[in-house]
């Protein structure tokens, strides 16, 4: 017996349905694209442009410490103002100043770590930042508070993990496919599907902490548009007018030098590594720095008093409450950024995986919803023909 022209009309408006999810499936590949991307997008930018690198000019030359870059930097140009200075993860690259010049600009400036000299300075928008704000809230601006690109990107973190629940549900003894191979010569759709559930086994704990660090950028963005803060860490203070010391001619006296400051930070916060230097921007603010230490994925801070040699605040690993502790790892975590370029080529390798594991399923769907389409309208066009061809009561004899 025929279709009604009722059932068939139901199944086209279904398959109209499927169809409108397509801008979905791409916008899920996208994501999954330049954040496999946005992993090593420093890397790139190190590769393509030689300003980024730490070239050292001979093997027995050591590193120059931050007060030596920064002598540097004012030898070079007495009225630059230098406001902070970061060295990279990684001894390959160049260090990265941000200063601010007698003509009112602030660029941001590569040095080298080994002579001290200006390599260059970062475009207003390089290739490593269009990868992570394309990837982390698809450029659009942040006008008042969180942008709803942020909310776009980071709602995926909630599919994402019922995706990865479901499909263990349904794929009964998932671990006999670490090792299944994938069968060619039978055709496309077994083929990707055959890929597809193998990338899907073998990045299971990769989803899990990319869609669990995904939702906590839902979570923390909701939190800051409403004001709310589970921090701990502590407001450091600004110097008192009385407590600058000045010199004879009514001028704040010398401050301490970057090194006494790094070396006073590390006595006080073991195991401190500096790799960040914010310099005082005004005579009663103090020297902030901060670093790894045995925790990778979590940095630790302490503010000295340039003019006492005194950490006024400081903010340890073990200084965290336990939500910290967890929450603090979530970035880390997410974009493969803790523990040097090992780390994260096994973050981009699984984030090819991953976005493999969303095209195969991609191009499955849509060669399915395709088939489903051709028949769906043949079915409707035999259904008229079909109806005229039926005897009715006044033809039968």
């Amino acid at each position: 017996m025929a279709k009604t022209p009722k059932k068939s009309k139901s199944r086209l408006w279904f398959l109209v349905h499927s169809w409108l999810a397509l801008p979905i499936w791409f916008f899920v590949l996208i994501v999954c694209f330049t954040g496999m991307l946005a992993v090593v997008s420093q890397e790139i930018v190190w590769l393509a442009d030689p300003a980024v690198r730490a070239n050292k000019p001979d093997a027995d030359v050591d590193r120059l410490s931050f007060q030596q870059v920064l002598d540097a930097l004012h030898k070079a140009e007495p009225d630059m103002i230098v406001d902070m200075l970061r060295q990279p993860d990684g001894s390959h690259f160049a260090v990265v100043a941000n200063v601010t010049l007698p003509d009112g600009t602030s660029p941001t400036l590569y040095v080298n770590p080994y002579t001290g000299a200006i390599q260059g300075k970062t475009p207003d928008f390089d290739f490593e930042a269009f990868t992570r704000a394309l990837h982390g809230w698809w450029l659009v601006p942040f006008t008042n508070g969180y942008s709803w690109g942020w909310y776009l990107v980071s709602l995926l973190g909630l599919p994402m993990l019922a995706s990865l629940v479901t499909g263990l549900v349904v794929y009964k003894k998932f671990w006999r496919g670490f090792f299944k191979p994938v069968r060619t010569g039978h055709g496309s759709r077994i083929f990707w599907g055959d890929v597809h559930r193998l990338a899907g086994v073998w990045s299971i704990w990769f989803i899990a902490v990319i869609s669990i660090t995904g939702t906590w950028f839902l979570i923390q963005a909701i939190l800051g548009d409403n004001h709310v803060t589970i921090s701990t860490r502590p407001i450091v203070p600004v110097i008192a007018r009385e407590d600058v010391p000045q010199t004879t001619d009514g001028t704040p006296a010398p401050r301490i030098d970057l090194d006494e400051a790094v070396r006073i930070a590390g006595h006080a916060v073991p195991g401190l590594e500096v790799s960040f230097v914010i310099l005082p921007a005004t005579a009663y603010s103090h020297i902030s720095l901060s670093g790894p230490g045995w925790y990778p994925l979590m940095f630790q801070n302490a503010s000295v008093n340039p003019y006492t040699r005194q950490v006024d605040s400081q903010f340890r690993i073990s200084d965290r409450t336990p939500l910290e502790f967890v929450t603090e790892s979530m970035r880390p975590l997410h974009t493969g950024d803790f523990g040097g370029l090992p780390i994260k080529l096994v973050w981009f390798f699984f984030g090819l995986v991953l976005t493999l594991m969303v095209f195969s399923g991609l191009l499955i769907w849509t060669k399915r919803t395709a088939q489903a389409t051709a028949a769906a309208l043949k079915r409707s066009e035999r259904a008229p023909r079909v109806a005229q061809r039926e005897p009715t009561l006044e033809t039968q004899p």
